[in-house]
């Protein structure tokens, strides 16, 4: 078998969410705190990280505020969620600024390319809940002119868009408001990220034909593990519209809290959606643990090690990153 560690080196390593931003840690220092940074991405191999935007959390009143006041945000940066949003975007822009080259927002197929031919990460904006824009369409355009390049509707409970896949918020569909965020994120480049979508608000979304879907971050339903993992049935359709499952690394989502239980999860998606349609999407730093032996992302190739025992190295490959990199290349746009 390879030495994983070089393989990490060659491969485009990618994961598909982290909440990084929202703990206003200084990204280009390593850290003992969380799970990423800079320096400790480089040093696990990843080439590509989604860094997602939360303005909102737990659906109780004041919840976030207090956290941001907690992490000391700004007092200007906490006075609505769409200053919560531009908030953590300019903070990424800095960070990469003061990378010395070593990170870039990346906003087109040909930076991820270039990102990777010269080994510098590339960072990809993503927002969780489309609560962040207040209601205002017109945001759309300028998330996107940020660096933004996906969205999803909802978080942890239900908004003025659509459903929260949260227990005991009723299966809500997308609203009116929803159907012209959608449509806007089509017509701008905005992907639609999944992962916390209620059931009706997936099936509404599986049936409008210009929306490009994935699920930054999600456990897989007939393996086991909480109430917002995806269907078979969700796997199929996103797989049939070029979209990537990103396998989350939570054991609360996973009913386990071994790697052996991230690979049964791994292993089902790939049986429902084929090959090139499922990745990693670890959900770093967002307020969940890791798999038993994970203490941040330097222990992802505990995982690779382990995927490389049951499987030949093109297909652990497209798993770690490769799938992700097709889906970017392709959404991200010229």
């Amino acid at each position: 078998m390879s030495d994983v560690n070089e393989l990490h080196r060659r491969w485009c390593i990618a994961d598909g969410h982290a909440d990084s931003l929202m703990w206003n840690r200084d990204l280009c220092v390593r850290s003992d705190e969380g799970h990423v940074d800079f320096p400790r991405l480089r040093e696990a191999g990843v080439k590509l990280q989604c860094f997602t935007l939360v303005t909102r959390g737990f659906p109780f009143v004041g919840g976030f505020p207090l956290f941001a006041t907690w992490r000391g945000w700004p007092r200007e940066a906490r006075s609505s969620e769409w200053a919560r949003a531009v908030w953590q975007i300019d903070r990424l822009a800095e960070f990469c600024q003061r990378s010395e080259g070593q990170a870039r927002i990346t906003t087109s197929a040909a930076m991820l390319e270039d990102n990777l031919a010269h080994g510098r990460l590339s960072a990809i904006l993503g927002v969780e809940g489309g609560h962040a824009i207040e209601g205002q369409v017109a945001r759309l355009a300028e998330l996107h002119q940020r660096g933004v390049r996906f969205m999803g509707l909802t978080h942890l409970s239900n908004n003025d868009l659509g459903g929260s896949s949260f227990p005991m918020m009723g299966n809500r569909g997308l609203t009116p408001l929803g159907h012209a965020v959608v449509e806007e994120m089509a017509r701008v480049g905005l992907s639609v990220d999944v992962a916390h979508a209620s059931e009706r608000t997936l099936e509404e979304l599986f049936a409008l034909p210009s929306v490009r879907f994935f699920s930054s971050h999600t456990g897989v339903r007939a393996a086991g593990g909480g109430w917002r993992n995806l269907s078979d049935e969700s796997l199929r359709r996103i797989a049939e519209r070029g979209g990537v499952v990103g396998i989350i690394l939570a054991p609360v989502y996973l009913g386990g809290d071994t790697f052996d239980d991230v690979v049964r999860h791994i292993e089902h998606a790939v049986n429902v959606m084929g090959e090139e349609g499922v990745g990693i999407g670890s959900d770093y730093d967002g307020m969940v643990a890791l798999p038993k032996g994970m203490r941040d992302v330097t222990d992802l190739p505990r995982l690779t090690e382990l995927l490389l025992r049951r499987h030949p190295e093109p297909w652990v490959e497209r798993i770690l990153g490769g799938n992700f990199r097709r889906f970017f290349r392709e959404t991200l746009g010229g």
